[in-house]
């Protein structure tokens, strides 16, 4: 499909890369690209439709970021192959983050605060929280958890952590909505030499909760590093905690759900939910 749709790309090899992407199968090009295929059935123009939108989310992250970012190279067509619209991006060098390895580190901390603080400064050009996914109103994400509860009965101590969304899910809107990543997990963040060097799955860059990118600090850091990041932020008590609900909502999702088929995701949840219950902020 690359030698047909991407000529420039034939003579390239191509290799499969090992991950805890869920989203979509991602393959090197040779030393400067990656193919993104979508793992998930979709209605082909859907699918493209959604790629379209992705790639102008991308370029724009690009275009504003302090570190590298993953640029649009392309869009493919559906073949006998493979049957959906996939898409092709520039490859992004250094090594991906995880839970542990830079828990500690303040010069990560400050890099992380700085990506948030740089983000949060793009012009959202009037554009508002479109309503779907984390970013917009606690609340509506209680259907979810409740299934969320269910479903990890007996992997987690579960009225324990009924009661704290009770309480998180209800805090109220701190500020309007501004520029977000949106999935500020480990395995989005590359680092090199103990530092921040590039940022991906940048496509759903766009307007929402200002406290969703603050997920970081729980996926990331222990609870040093988080105050520095929220100093760094000057995040108020409001905010500081909708940061913390939004990273239990997606924790919560994450330890039951990715239990058998992807077990790193499984323990980032854990990971991450751990650190929640031992942040006396909270």
């Amino acid at each position: 499909m690359l030698r047909e749709q991407f000529p420039q790309y034939r003579d390239e090899p191509v290799v499969p890369l090992a991950g805890t992407g869920t989203t979509n199968a991602i393959f090197r090009v040779g030393r400067h690209a990656a193919a993104r295929f979508p793992l998930r059935a979709a209605e082909p123009n859907e699918c493209k439709t959604t790629l379209r939108h992705e790639a102008r989310a991308m370029a724009e992250f690009a275009g504003h970021s302090p570190v590298a970012a993953p640029a649009p190279l392309g869009i493919g067509a559906p073949g006998p192959h493979f049957p959906l619209p996939w898409s092709l991006q520039s490859w992004i060098e250094g090594s991906v983050a995880t839970p542990d390895n830079l828990a500690a580190s303040s010069a990560f901390a400050n890099d992380i605060a700085g990506l948030i603080m740089r983000l949060r400064h793009v012009d959202t050009q009037g554009r508002g929280f479109a309503g779907q996914g984390r970013g917009g109103h606690l609340p509506d994400h209680d259907t979810w958890m409740a299934i969320c509860f269910d479903k990890s009965e007996g992997l987690l101590d579960v009225p324990r952590l009924r009661d704290v969304w009770s309480r998180l899910s209800r805090l109220p809107a701190a500020c309007p909505d501004c520029m977000t990543h949106g999935d500020l997990i480990p395995a989005n963040l590359l680092v090199r030499d103990g530092r921040l060097a590039g940022v991906l799955d940048t496509g759903g860059f766009g307007p929402a909760d200002p406290a969703l990118d603050l997920v970081a600090a729980w996926h990331l850091f222990d609870a040093d590093r988080r105050g520095i990041i929220r100093a760094r932020l000057a995040c108020g008590e409001i905010e500081w905690k909708r940061g913390a609900a939004w990273a239990f909502q997606q924790a919560m999702g994450l330890v039951w759900y990715y239990r058998i088929s992807n077990p790193a995701m499984a323990a980032l949840g854990r990971s991450t939910l751990t650190r929640l219950l031992d942040d006396a902020s909270l």
